[in-house]
């Protein structure tokens, strides 16, 4: 028999909270972090605005000597993991410490520092390139550097699979937990992508809103009038154990993992299959791993990007699987409010998946205004919705036609 596996801490970095609970207040009063671009001087670019992590200061958390060897993206990763940790009152030592995994997913990884540092030799010759860029910018930095800080010897790495990386990331972690070579996986993903070039890439693609008269507006899920997305940056990590570790350890569990499912749509390098057919094996997959019928499902956190593919392919992928179900089950994006925070989008998503299951209330997509035709599901808009919740659904999808579905569920002993 397989080795259940639990969640027993949360924490995140967002665009609208520094951490789980402000992150579910806003949430919760519809609050979108959409704002003028602050990093960079965006006069020139399509899209002027995004979802920028506001408030936040690395020195105060680490120090300045720490905080300066680190990325942005490693600063949320780190910040939100201990979070995560302190929630579940579980302390790495010599006992445990090689039993103690970690699972940091990120889609770009520490771009802001190469972009950085690039300028420097530029401007000032290779010779004066930071001596940490390297260990700064490689995608794995998270991961060590979280290990290096608490002592954890077990299984170390990061995944990439653009945005589907914190959904991967939490659901291969939950897998190293099944089969028995950590106990405790410290996982999730982190993202600080908004950067010069980064916007510019994807404004060329046309992938980004460009609604700079009313930022606030822009991110629309399923919306008729939507017209891209809204970037966001920060993190999300999950504490998941097997439940005897859990148990033997006395720890509040929070809810259960109970599936995952991933595919790849082999079709496009960056737009989804039409009918969203790799995404609907995704959710498949999930349900099987769960040993769910789709009529058990509460409620779906949807991918929901805002672009008019994505919310189109994900509905047909939602009716495929689901049948006419799918018109009775509530669905909603929560990018309507964070942004879409590109490899950390499903790790964020799971912690409000985990928060949704211990609160019952199902957060809304806001902007909501234009019903499109394509898009005809009940996607909880505008306002909350108190719902008894037992079993919830978040889909992630990243270019390269990456798909990844997690279950999360309400523990029962």
């Amino acid at each position: 028999m397989r080795r259940r596996v639990v969640v027993t801490g949360l924490g995140c970095i967002s665009p609208v909270g520094n951490n789980v609970d402000q992150t579910w207040k806003a949430l919760l009063e519809g609050e979108s972090g959409a704002a003028p671009i602050t990093a960079f001087d965006a006069s020139q670019h399509k899209t002027k605005f995004a979802a920028e992590v506001k408030r936040f200061d690395a020195v105060a958390l680490f120090g300045q000597r720490d905080a300066r060897k680190m990325d942005r993206f490693t600063q949320f990763a780190i910040a939100a993991a201990m979070e995560a940790l302190a929630q579940s009152k579980f302390k790495v030592d010599q006992s445990n410490c090689d039993r103690v995994g970690i699972l940091i997913g990120t889609g770009i990884g520490g771009i802001l520092t190469l972009l950085e540092q690039y300028e420097v030799m530029k401007e000032r010759g290779p010779d004066r390139v930071s001596p940490f860029l390297i260990p700064m910018m490689i995608s794995d930095s998270a991961a060590g550097n979280l290990a290096i800080r608490i002592g954890a010897r077990g299984p170390n790495m990061s995944i990439a699979t653009a945005c589907a990386s914190g959904t991967n990331a939490l659901g291969e972690a939950t897998e190293m937990i099944r089969r028995g070579v950590a106990d405790v996986m410290i996982a999730g993903a982190s993202e600080a992508a908004i950067t010069p070039v980064s916007m510019a890439g994807m404004n060329v693609m046309t992938a980004l809103s460009t609604r700079n008269d009313d930022p606030k507006k822009a991110s629309r899920p399923f919306d008729k009038n939507r017209d891209g997305f809204l970037m966001g940056e920060g993190s999300g990590i999950l504490m998941l154990e097997s439940l005897e570790h859990a148990r033997a350890r006395g720890a509040d569990v929070l809810c259960e993992f109970s599936g995952y499912g991933t595919t790849d749509d082999a079709h496009h390098v960056s737009a989804p299959a039409e009918n969203g057919a790799g995404a609907a094996n995704s959710m498949r997959l999930a349900l099987e791993d769960a040993n769910l019928r789709a009529q058990q499902i509460s409620y779906i956190n949807a991918h929901g990007t805002s672009t008019p593919l994505n919310d189109r392919s994900e509905t047909a992928a939602i009716k495929t699987v689901f049948g006419e179900h799918a018109y009775s089950v509530p669905i909603s994006s929560t990018k309507s409010m964070t942004g879409h925070l590109l490899g950390a989008s499903g790790a964020v998503e799971a912690v409000v998946c985990a928060m949704t299951l211990q609160q019952n209330i199902l957060l809304p997509t806001i902007n909501y205004e234009n019903p499109d035709p394509d898009c005809d599901l009940d996607y909880v808009p505008n306002t909350p919705r108190p719902v008894k919740v037992e079993h919830v659904m978040s889909n992630s999808f990243g270019f390269g036609g990456h798909n990844a579905t997690l279950i999360l569920s309400r523990f029962h002993n």
